[in-house]
């Protein structure tokens, strides 16, 4: 068993058709070391296609699935995982020995990260809350396949994606380019992972799930603090220190942090005006969520649109 992450003697950004029919492809594209992706473009109508991947190193997986869908199978475990059209889904794999299957005949517009684990460790924290040190601590287990997070697909995540692939036009410096590129996906779409302290008080810990879960189905028209309290059978205090304590954030930070992720969220809808996708997460004032959602992604929504 060879490493996915020194196959080329290089070691350089380099790009290789493994397929190519027509506007048809499947290519894979070497980074830099620790880092290697596939771009899947194929039209409705295509044979199911199969990939092993057997790799020495330890890594985490991220796909990014627009259109069709693929599975994962892993042969030491025997498990079966599927991703699916408009989602984004994080894997972690410790003994890497598994399939990569895309379906028959639906069109397939995917793209797959793959992050070694010696990637990773340069960005360690020392604290096991962070989303990077937890995903590295989950790759020193002994898992074959095991799918960590799923979320619905974002306009910023696409907007990343597209970043990444299009590093091919640049003229120069393309390892560092898309590695950058990279990073900014790595940090957005790591930093959706609900991260929960499990060490906490078991009482504050159910208070401020108790909130989450209401929140969760009422972040665009939602109660005031007292409400919520009341709602969690609290008292304000109590209930504002256990939600910072286990979120890491405020209740009317995690309010914002839903809102603007149901907006990332509706900007893939060419249909909607950014007008509307402020209303329908909560926001009367088309500049106000502008201001909010540059400051949380760095990007405004008429960038994504």
């Amino acid at each position: 068993m060879e490493s996915l992450f020194f196959n080329i003697g290089d070691r350089r950004y380099k790009i290789t058709r493994l397929y190519e029919k027509g506007d048809d492809h499947i290519t894979r594209v070497d980074i830099s070391n620790g880092i290697v992706f596939f771009d899947i473009r194929l039209k409705k109508g295509h044979t199911a296609r199969r990939f092993d991947i057997r790799n020495l190193d330890r890594m985490v997986v991220l796909s990014v699935v627009k259109e069709g869908r693929f599975t994962l199978e892993d042969r030491l475990g025997g498990g079966v995982l599927r991703s699916r059209r408009d989602t984004s889904d994080i894997y972690c794999s410790s003994r890497q020995d598994f399939t990569l299957t895309l379906e028959e005949g639906e069109e397939s517009d995917i793209f797959v990260l793959c992050i070694a684990d010696f990637f990773l460790k340069r960005y360690l924290s020392l604290n096991p809350n962070e989303p990077i040190d937890f995903l590295y601590e989950k790759i020193q287990g002994d898992i074959g396949v095991a799918l960590v997070d799923t979320k619905p697909l974002d306009a910023l995540s696409l907007h990343l994606v597209e970043k990444i692939i299009d590093t091919r036009l640049q003229e120069r410096m393309h390892s560092i380019r898309c590695e950058h590129n990279v990073i900014e996906l790595m940090i957005h779409r790591f930093g959706l992972i609900d991260m929960v302290d499990e060490s906490i008080d078991p009482d504050e810990l159910q208070t401020a799930r108790r909130a989450q879960r209401y929140l969760l189905n009422h972040f665009v028209s939602p109660p005031t603090i007292p409400e919520l309290a009341r709602l969690c059978a609290t008292n304000e205090t109590k209930l504002k220190r256990a939600f910072k304590k286990v979120y890491g954030t405020t209740i009317g930070g995690y309010i914002r942090k839903l809102r603007l992720e149901r907006a990332n969220r509706l900007l893939k809808d060419r249909l909607l005006t950014i007008g509307e996708v402020a209303r329908e997460v909560g926001y009367s004032h088309q500049g106000y969520f502008g201001r909010l959602f540059f400051e949380a992604y760095g990007i405004y929504p008429k960038d994504l649109k």
